[in-house]
């Protein structure tokens, strides 16, 4: 925007140039609280209404067997996710731009290209959840329901207008309410020590469990909050760049930005083992739990009302929070890749068609579900490497570089993630 000199002189000088005067320094809880809020955004995305398809889906078919794939994916999740924070932190642009900058252009169009394809999976997911949440509490179709879900996602992204802090309050609220909708089931149906003990050992039981496997892996590590998430950080703070550049001040914004993260993931992690817990403790394969429909009528069944009510919110907040968080994850791919803007409106009409596609023409919403969550587990790689190969530069990130070992730590997760995806490629062609 630019200013006459009219405007210019009857506006602050903080507005037009002059360097505004720093705040006096913080102490304890006030140097933290300001940078909390992006990973709680973030981690919407990672209980979305895909999270409810496959590990439900997997508790019902395989017990506890797969709890040990929701408590890898949700430390990988963790890593990432403070790496794509720290990435924006430190060069005060999001993942997308920095590729932009520094990567040739064929290899940014295609990046573009698959983040754009997971966008659409992502939108597919959250906006059928909302249709079946919708169609469970009030019985409303399921192609208004999915209108629906997309203009409250609408609405709720508007919050940003007045700046990210009321945005963050809004998903972190509904957050809230899907983790407490899974603790009220959670104490209903109980735990089994024993199975979590055994839950924890890696292994499968036949290629339909690696399947699933892969959908909870792309269900938890969700490509385009990669994305997101460092375009929330940069700003975060008044005097993060004087900060950024001793090595007190860094310690104290990654000690900020890694409790965000620890404790907004840490939700997440929980949120999905419940709903694991859960189905492994109530259903079997043989129950017929096949779809969100079935797992809320056997809550319903097994606890009484009262669960299944629960269950239905919690969905119904999940997709709402995550849509939203999606349609922002779409501005910010096609921004930073391309350096261009389309109205939000334009790009929610577009990721729409599909969802509205699966529920207009009856296909099943939790197969759609699940397989959109393998989709997403194969976008991971495309975002994850470039990362890693951006935050271990020194010449771009200067004091904030990775150390070796979370370098190598974050490659090994990147391998098993690209040999997990081509494991279940490899099945599916043979």
């Amino acid at each position: 925007m630019y200013l006459s000199k009219t405007e210019a002189a009857v506006l602050p000088t903080t507005l037009v140039g002059t360097p505004r005067t720093p705040p006096p320094p913080a102490t304890g809880r006030r140097r933290i609280w300001p940078l909390l809020g992006p990973a709680f955004v973030a981690a919407v995305a990672y209980v979305d209404p895909g999270n409810f398809a496959t590990n439900f889906s997997g508790g019902a078919s395989f017990g506890y067997t797969l709890l040990w794939v929701i408590v890898a994916a949700n430390l990988m999740a963790m890593l990432i996710q403070s790496l794509t924070a720290k990435l924006g932190l430190a060069t005060g642009r999001d993942l997308a731009t920095n590729c932009r900058e520094r990567l040739p252009k064929p290899v940014t169009r295609g990046l573009w290209l698959q983040a754009e394809a997971v966008a659409i999976a992502t939108d597919l997911a959250e906006i059928v959840g909302g249709a079946v949440a919708l169609n469970l509490l009030f019985g409303v179709p399921l192609p208004v329901g999915g209108i629906i879900t997309a203009v409250v996602a609408f609405v709720l992204l508007g919050a940003q207008s007045r700046g990210h802090r009321p945005f963050e309050r809004v998903i972190a609220g509904l957050l809230l309410v899907i983790g407490l909708g899974f603790g009220y089931t959670l104490v209903g149906s109980g735990v089994d020590l024993g199975g979590v003990a055994g839950g924890m050992v890696p292994t499968f039981e036949g290629p339909d469990s690696l399947v699933l496997a892969a959908g909870i892996l792309g269900a938890t590590v969700m490509p385009h909050v990669i994305y997101v998430h460092s375009a929330l950080t940069p700003g975060r703070y008044g005097d993060v760049v004087t900060a950024g550049k001793t090595e007190q001040g860094r310690r104290r914004l990654l000690r900020a930005q890694r409790l965000d993260v620890l404790v907004a993931m840490g939700v997440a992690g929980l949120v999905n083992a419940a709903m694991l817990i859960i189905a492994a403790q109530l259903f079997t394969a043989d129950d017929g739990i096949a779809s969100l429909e079935s797992v809320h009528a056997g809550l319903g069944d097994q606890l009484g009302t009262g669960a299944a009510l629960a269950f239905a919110i919690a969905l119904l907040a999940s997709g709402f929070a995550s849509s939203s968080v999606g349609t922002h994850a779409g501005q910010v791919v096609m921004a930073g890749f391309l350096k261009r803007h389309v109205p939000v409106l334009a790009r929610r009409l577009v990721t729409l068609a599909p969802a509205l596609a699966v529920l207009v023409l009856g296909g099943d919403p939790t197969t759609a579900l699940v397989w959109s969550q393998v989709v997403l587990s194969f976008g991971i790689p495309f975002a994850l490497v470039p990362l890693l190969w951006l935050t271990s530069r020194r010449d771009l990130m200067g004091g904030w570089v990775n150390r070796r070992t979370t370098t190598v730590v974050g490659s090994v997760v990147a391998a098993l993630i690209i040999g997990l995806n081509a494991h279940l490629l490899i099945g599916f062609v043979s």
